[in-house]
């Protein structure tokens, strides 16, 4: 990997709210999938209630942050239609430099999170998900045995950007922190500062990057190869939940070997590890539309090869695996295939569907094309929608979907890139197919990355 020397000077309920969380930090992290533990610096801790069936700290309706802010409102001069008090700003545009001397914007940003800097201001970082020849393989898995080859003996045109932000909001420089990759979707910011990016490609990999552009990107082929939609952290057990974007696509989890992760280390090396498929039993699939259902993993077959081509029949398939996220003994992650939210009791050890389109009811059936997610430190999910109504809808334990924000006039785009800064009073979200219109205002474009400043009136976990 090819990586571009940073300037130096811009471095230095009721379905009821049930299922009881286990008591631990829960932080304002930033990405499309978390570690769900770290606190971010300078904030104080909050703890998880054990009646809230998400996981979070509200145990009431009148706590959440997000439930009562009320119909959205027209849209405003950047497109996008808030709800009264929020306000929006577009703050990276694909090919412009978002700040003086600055590093132009990367085309088409998809997953993305942020990592605080140390004198207050935090860094946005943001995966490209240009196509390559390995995406053949994805679009048509049946071309994969001849574009497989094919990929890794051409350069991506992907990888990944870091945009940086000063305390006060400002952005101030960007840079790239990946390059050489292909079709780069979702990924984490990890609890020791570091942006993990998913290739979602048949032999796809999971690459560490520097938020800080100081370190090269490395590969980190013992992850599994295959179409990494989005990865989480579970740090406190020492395990890591990936999504496959495929059709016949499974969930995993990868356990480190001991001398890889050892006690007290605060990171993995990423050397050595067990791949795992997620297999669901009791009911299966259709008993987890109803009730929770008993699960277990089962070991990869010929895990350092493409799993598409080394399916285990007895595991379960999620069609289309998209963002994923743990938060306090629960992984959530949504498949695009079905338009479902998924919800694993990691200390139960069951498995549940926390929303499914096809038996919604109104109102509270307006999410389709599920795809980013988020958490607030109260228990609710924020998903993006590709395609849909482009909105960003959070979903509650008690099956309530409230609307938090929708672009107008970019339908054939898609909501990604979903993350909080770390104080919780700005929201990142990207258009991947967003642009300027020549004659003003945006439409369709090569993307764009906006910023939601949500209004102190709307509570707020100071973490």
């Amino acid at each position: 990997m090819s990586l571009p020397t940073p300037n130096s000077h811009r471095r230095t309920l009721l379905k009821t709210f049930l299922y009881g969380a286990s008591a631990s930090t829960l932080p304002w992290l930033a990405g499309c999938g978390s570690d769900g533990t770290s606190p971010v610096a300078g904030n104080t801790t909050v703890t998880a209630s054990g009646n809230n069936r998400f996981g979070g700290t509200a145990v009431s309706t009148a706590q959440f942050r997000f439930r009562n802010i009320g119909p959205l409102g027209e849209a405003d001069a950047n497109g996008v239609r808030v709800a009264q008090g929020f306000t929006t700003r577009v703050v990276a545009i694909s090919n412009m430099p978002p700040a003086s001397g600055a590093t132009p914007w990367h085309i088409f940003n998809d997953g993305g999170g942020v990592v605080p800097r140390d004198n207050g201001g935090w860094i946005y970082c943001s995966n490209s998900e240009v196509p390559g020849v390995g995406t053949l393989g994805f679009q048509v898995p049946q071309l994969a045995p001849l574009a497989n080859p094919i990929e890794n003996l051409v350069p991506g045109l992907g990888g990944a950007s870091a945009l940086v932000f000063d305390p006060d909001g400002t952005v101030v420089d960007s840079y790239r922190i990946l390059t050489g990759t292909t079709f780069n979707c979702a990924g984490v910011i990890t609890p020791w500062k570091t942006w993990l990016s998913c290739e979602e490609i048949p032999t796809g990999l999971v690459w560490e990057c520097d938020p800080f552009g100081q370190k090269a990107a490395r590969s980190l082929p013992t992850l599994g190869l295959f179409s990494h939609e989005a990865v989480a952290i579970d740090s406190s057990r020492k395990l890591i939940y990936m999504t496959e974007d495929m059709p016949d696509g499974r969930f995993y989890r990868w356990v480190p070997a001991a001398n890889d992760w050892p006690a007290g280390a605060a990171r993995p090396m990423f050397n050595q590890g067990l791949l795992q498929v997620l297999k669901v039993g009791g009911a299966g699939v259709e008993g987890a539309l109803k009730s929770p259902q008993p699960y277990t993993w089962v070991a990869a077959a010929n895990p350092g090869s493409p799993q598409s081509e080394n399916r285990l029949a007895d595991t379960t398939v999620f069609d289309g695996g998209e963002g994923v996220w743990y938060q306090n003994d629960r992984v959530f992650f949504t498949t695009k295939g079905d338009d479902r939210l998924w919800m694993l009791n990691t200390s139960a050890q069951t498995i549940e569907v926390a929303y499914d389109l096809s038996t919604a009811k109104a109102p509270n059936n307006i999410l389709s094309g599920v795809d980013n997610i988020t958490m607030t430190p109260f228990g609710e999910v924020l998903v993006c929608e590709d395609g849909g109504d482009m909105q960003v809808v959070v979903v509650y334990p008690d099956g309530v979907l409230v609307p938090l924000l929708q672009i107008v006039g970019q339908d054939q785009s898609e909501i990604a890139g979903i993350a909080f800064s770390p104080d919780g009073k700005r929201m990142y979200f990207t258009s991947d197919r967003g642009g300027p219109n020549p004659a003003g205002g945006y439409g369709l474009g090569l993307g764009m990355l906006y910023e939601l400043q949500i209004p102190d009136t709307v509570p707020n976990a100071r973490l």
